[in-house]
């Protein structure tokens, strides 16, 4: 009898990896006064997503990563490297445009979380022995769900909402290609029905881990972009999609190598204890804080009052102290995402999925 190819303990992987764009979808149906305004962000709303969910689960990489003796010792140089080659090369496109750098760090990103969506599909597709053309339309399926909406926002011009600052994006006019790309969009999502169902038949058996996160992508990205055009609705589709599973990916991964396996230092065992969750997210939640709180001090000032700065407090930095500035302060993410291309790779009897996962994230 097939078993699901869960990651760790079903009810987790339902709840913090699978659920999140369905949840998001259901409150912005049951709550849709809270998104009639198209763009902003009440203060509420982006501490949650923002802050917490967001900038927080850049730093879930750091257990996995520097925090990890094992993992530091034998990547020492490439932990090392990343984040001063990012900086360098950060302050080199921010002297030479501001909105270079913002414009490509947005395209990594994007790439980054479309990575992430493949990267869960292939895990939840580790125990499935098919075809080459099954596998192929699960491929297909997957980048198609997150390609799609950003061509659709590429060419259908500048939505109320920016996945960093304004015009982070190149726009061009092209209704007629668009027209293509949407038909090819349903025609996609069609055969993988038609082929999940045909599956189904065959076997009396469906992958529900991964006919979940496919269904999730599908609808995070299609109603995130595509057909809400608002900024809550972007930012809670978006950010709740793809934080709180990297997270959820991080502590399973903590559970079963530094708690259950007994690898890593004693600060990581605790951290990832039954009881360690508080521990674990408190300092996400700290470093996410301080960074946010230095980016409004010395680049946005949009919420003072949330860091206890005084409204009138105004700190202007010339031109040439933001292009170190802003490369600094954006280092975390740069070093989040070109790690995250590699690290489930660091050693390969880390996780028994650990192959199947490359890139799990970007």
């Amino acid at each position: 009898m097939q078993t699901q190819p869960w990651i760790g303990k079903p009810l987790t992987d339902i709840l913090f990896i699978l659920l999140p764009p369905f949840a998001c979808l259901l409150v912005i149906a049951l709550f849709p006064g809270l998104f009639e305004n198209s763009k902003g962000i009440p203060d509420a709303s982006w501490v949650i997503l923002i802050l917490l969910i967001d900038v927080a689960h850049v730093y879930s990489t750091l257990y996995r990563t520097y925090f990890d003796p094992a993992a530091f010792k034998k990547q020492r140089t490439i932990l090392l490297a990343i984040p001063f080659i990012g900086f360098i090369a950060g302050v080199l496109l921010y002297s030479i445009s501001p909105l270079l750098f913002w414009r490509l760090l947005a395209y990594v990103a994007v790439f980054h979380f479309i990575r992430q969506q493949y990267g869960f599909m292939r895990v939840y597709s580790r125990k499935e022995k098919k075809a080459r053309l099954t596998s192929a339309i699960d491929t297909i399926t997957i980048y198609y769900a997150t390609l799609y909406p950003i061509l659709y926002w590429h060419m259908k011009g500048p939505r109320n909402f920016n996945w960093f600052i304004e015009n982070d994006f190149l726009y061009i006019q092209a209704g007629g290609l668009l027209k293509i790309f949407t038909g090819l969009y349903f025609m996609i999502v069609s055969v993988y029905i038609i082929k999940e169902i045909i599956s189904w038949i065959k076997s009396r058996f469906i992958n529900a881990p991964k006919l979940l996160i496919v269904s999730g992508t599908l609808v995070s990205w299609y109603f995130g972009i595509v057909y809400f055009n608002g900024d809550m609705a972007f930012t809670l589709l978006n950010v709740v999609s793809h934080g709180i599973p990297y997270m959820a990916l991080i502590w399973i991964y903590g559970r079963k190598n530094y708690t259950q396996a007994g690898k890593g230092s004693g600060f990581l065992r605790v951290v990832f204890s039954r009881y360690g969750i508080a521990i674990f997210l408190g300092l996400l939640f700290l470093f996410a804080f301080i960074e946010e709180g230095l980016w409004d001090l010395g680049v946005w000032q949009e919420h003072k009052h949330i860091f206890g700065l005084a409204d009138s407090f105004s700190l202007s930095m010339p031109d040439k102290a933001l292009a170190f500035i802003v490369p600094l302060l954006a280092l975390p993410q740069v070093t989040h995402y070109i790690l995250d291309g590699f690290i489930w790779k660091i050693r390969k009897d880390e996780f028994k999925w650990n192959n199947e996962a490359r890139g799990v994230t970007g």
